[in-house]
């Protein structure tokens, strides 16, 4: 586990079945996104060609985040990586499809995580 200091964040990352596993848990704004970034970048340092970032714990996301999983993806494109969002509850999903990034992510709601 990561643990992102004093922002409140945390996130757990975990290779399982040749896939990695990152679940970020707790709100993702202006504040904590940095603490975000650095644990992706972390985690996508190991490398894996496939990325599941786990929603499920993040009730809250602002832009910030939003630019965050974009900057995160970018960067498993460019290495030829898949990257998926899995499990983003009914308000951060939202997000997704007002902005119309849900064309750009793969999202989905039940990926057996």
């Amino acid at each position: 586990m990561i643990d992102s200091g004093s922002s409140g964040l945390e996130v757990t990352v975990e290779r399982r079945d040749g896939q990695l596993h990152i679940a970020p848990c707790g709100e993702v704004d202006l504040s904590t996104s940095p603490a975000l970034r650095r644990a992706l970048q972390g985690a996508l340092a190991e490398g894996a060609e496939r990325v599941v970032i786990d929603l499920a714990g993040i009730p809250y996301m602002d832009s910030s985040g939003v630019a965050t999983l974009v900057e995160a993806l970018q960067t498993c494109k460019r290495q030829g990586r898949d990257l998926v969002l899995a499990r983003p509850c009914e308000r951060v999903a939202s997000i997704f499809v007002i902005s119309k990034l849900d064309t750009v992510f793969t999202i989905e709601m039940d990926p057996g995580v």
